[in-house]
C-alpha cells in the first residue's frame, strides 16, 4: 500500500541535498551579516576620509546622524523586501522569485562600492540609496530561504536544517572581519612609510579600500546563483498550493530519496482535499486560526531585533578600551583592529551560539530555547549595567576601563541570542502557517523585526552621543549608554515573558501539514 508522499518526505533521512540546500539557501543570510558587520569598520574609514579633523585635532568621525542613516537604510529596505517577496513567494512560487532576491543582493552590494559624487553628501546619499536596495534583496531572501528549507526538510530535523540556513550569518560575520583585515594589511603595506599614512591625512587608497570591502561580500552569492536557479519548486508548494502532486513527486524524488513507493493517484486525492481558496489571507477566518501565532512571531522578532542590533552597534565602544586612541594609529590600523575583535567574537561567541541552537532546537524545542535565551540575555545585560565601566582618569584620553570579564559578558549576550531568540524567530514562522500563506507570514514577522532593529539602532546611536556632565569627558558615551543597557535588559525580560505565554508550545517533529486548514 502506498503511503502519503508528504508523510514519506517527513520520514526521509538526512541526505546530501539537505546540506547542499543549507549552503544555497544560506547565501542571502551570509551576505546580510557580511554587509551589516563590515559597515562598522568601513564607517571609521569613511569618517577619516570625508570628515575633517575637529578643532581638538582628533581624527574625523562619521556623525551619529549619518551613521544612523547608513544603518537604517538597509533596515528600511529589508522591511519592504520581506513583505514584497513574502507575498510574491506565496503568489508566484518560491523558486520563481528566489533568484531575483539574490540578483538584487549581488548588484546592490557591488554598487555600494561605486557610491560616488561631487561632494561628501552625494557619496553618503548614494551609499544609503544602494544599501536600501541591498536591504530589499536581503529582506526578500529571509522568508524564501527559511520556507524553502522547511518545505524540503523532514519533520524530525526540520528545526536544525532551518537553523543551519540561518547559521550562515555567522560565517558572513567572520568573513567580513577577515576580508577587512586582509584589505587593510594589503593597502597599508603598499603605502610609503611616511607621516601622511598617519592621522590626520589618511592615504588616498583608503577611499578604494572601503569600497573593496563592501563589494567582496558578493562573491559567495555569485558562486551559488546557478545552483539557486537550478533548484526545483518545493514539494509542498507544488502539491498543496498548485495542486500538482504528481509533479511534486517526480521533481522531489530526483534529488531526495524517499524510502516508500508513492502512487500519484492517491496523492492527487490528498491534494484535492486541501482547497487553496478555503479562506483568504487577512480574512476573519485567517485571524481566528492564525492571527495569534502571527502576532506572537512578529512581537518576538521585534523585541529580539531591538536588542540584537543595538548590542551589535555597542561593540565598537566595547572594543575601544583595548585599542590605541585614533590619534595614535593609522586609518587602516583602526579598521583592522575593529575587524580583529569582530573575528574573535564571531569565533568565540556568535558561531558557537548558532551551532548550539542547531544541536538543541529539535530536542528542547523552539519555545523553550527562545524563552531561556531571552532570560539569560536579560541576566547578563543586567550584570553589565551593575558593573558598568568607570572612566580611567589617569589615561590622557580618558577612556573607559573595560575589564576582560566585561568583554566576556558581552560575548555571552551574543552567544545566548544566537542560541535562543535570534535563531528561533527565524525558524518558527516557517512552520506555523499554511503553505499558501507561509512566506507572507514569515515576511510580516521578519519586517516587524527589522522595524525593531531600526528603532533600537537609531536610539542607541543617538543616546551614545549624550554628553557627560564633565567637560573633559564630552567625547565619551554618557549616561545615555547605560540607560540603553537598562532598557535592553527590560526588553529581554519582556521577551521571555511573552514567549512563555504566547509562543506555541511545540512544533518539534510535527508535520507542516498540521497547519493546512
Amino acid at each position: 500500500m502506498a503511503v502519503s508522499f508528504l508523510k514519506a518526505l517527513d520520514k526521509a533521512t538526512l541526505q546530501f541535498y539537505h546540506y547542499v540546500a543549507i549552503i544555497i539557501a544560506g547565501m542571502g543570510l551570509f551576505t546580510d551579516a557580511y554587509s551589516f558587520f563590515s559597515i562598522i569598520p568601513v564607517t571609521y574609514l569613511i569618517g577619516r576620509i570625508y570628515y575633517n579633523p575637529d578643532k581638538d585635532g582628533k581624527p574625523g568621525t562619521l556623525p551619529s546622524s549619518v551613521l544612523a542613516a547608513v544603518v537604517a537604510s538597509v533596515f528600511a529596505g529589508s522591511v519592504v523586501g520581506q513583505i514584497l517577496f513574502g507575498f510574491l513567494g506565496d503568489r508566484l512560487g518560491r523558486r520563481k522569485v528566489y533568484g531575483t532576491t539574490l540578483l538584487i543582493i549581488v548588484l546592490s552590494s557591488f554598487l555600494c562600492g561605486f557610491s560616488v559624487g561631487r561632494s561628501l553628501n552625494y557619496v553618503i546619499v548614494s551609499l544609503c540609496f544602494f544599501r536600501f536596495f541591498l536591504g530589499v534583496g536581503i529582506g526578500g531572501d529571509y522568508p524564501l530561504s527559511a520556507v524553502i528549507m522547511s518545505e524540503f526538510a523532514n519533520s524530525k530535523r526540520r528545526g536544525a536544517l532551518v537553523a543551519g540556513v540561518f547559521s550562515m550569518q555567522g560565517f558572513g560575520i567572520l568573513s567580513s572581519a577577515l576580508v577587512t583585515m586582509v584589505v587593510c594589511v594589503i593597502f597599508k603595506g603598499v603605502q610609503p612609510s611616511t607621516k601622511d599614512t598617519l592621522f590626520p591625512h589618511p592615504p588616498p587608497s583608503a577611499d578604494l579600500a572601503w569600497r573593496i570591502i563592501l563589494m567582496m561580500g558578493t562573491i559567495p552569492a555569485i558562486m551559488t546563483f546557478y545552483s539557486r536557479m537550478a533548484m526545483p519548486e518545493t514539494p509542498r508548494y507544488t502539491a498543496l498550493v498548485q495542486g500538482d502532486m504528481g509533479r511534486a513527486i517526480v521533481e522531489t524524488t530526483e534529488i531526495i530519496k524517499i524510502d516508500s513507493a508513492v502512487a500519484p493517484d492517491v496523492e492527487d486525492r490528498v491534494a484535492s482535499s486541501i482547497r487553496p481558496d478555503q479562506y483568504r489571507f487577512f480574512s476573519k477566518q485567517f485571524f481566528k486560526r492564525h492571527g495569534a501565532d502571527l502576532a506572537a512571531c512578529s512581537i518576538s522578532w521585534f523585541l529580539l531585533d531591538v536588542v540584537f542590533y543595538s548590542i551589535t552597534l555597542f561593540q565598537s565602544w566595547i572594543y575601544k578600551s583595548r585599542l590605541k586612541h585614533p590619534q595614535e594609529e593609522t586609518a587602516f590600523d583602526e579598521a583592522f583592529n575593529l575587524a580583529k575583535f569582530q573575528a574573535i567574537y564571531a569565533i568565540a561567541a556568535l558561531i558557537p551560539g548558532y551551532f548550539a541552537a542547531i544541536m538543541t532546537i529539535d530536542r528542547m524545542g523552539r519555545r523553550k530555547i527562545q524563552m531561556v535565551g531571552f532570560l539569560l540575555m536579560a541576566i547578563v545585560l543586567l550584570c553589565m549595567v551593575i558593573w558598568y565601566p568607570t572612566i580611567d582618569s589617569n589615561n590622557k584620553h580618558h577612556t573607559y576601563k573595560i575589564s576582560i570579564i566585561y568583554l566576556v559578558m558581552y560575548g555571552l549576550v551574543l552567544f545566548f541570542a544566537n542560541l535562543g531568540p535570534n535563531t528561533t524567530t527565524f525558524v518558527l514562522p516557517a512552520e506555523l502557517f499554511p503553505a499558501r500563506f507561509r512566506t507572507t507570514c514569515h515576511g510580516i514577522a521578519g519586517a516587524a523585526g527589522k522595524i525593531g532593529a531600526s528603532i533600537g539602532s537609531v536610539v542607541l546611536l543617538r543616546s551614545s552621543k549624550m554628553t557627560h556632565k564633565h567637560d573633559k569627558y564630552q567625547d565619551l558615551p554618557g549616561e545615555g549608554m547605560k540607560h540603553i543597557l537598562i532598557a535592553l535588559t527590560v526588553v529581554c525580560f519582556v521577551g521571555a515573558v511573552h514567549t512563555y505565554f504566547f509562543t506555541p508550545k511545540s512544533t518539534v517533529g510535527t508535520p507542516l501539514e498540521e497547519h493546512e486548514d
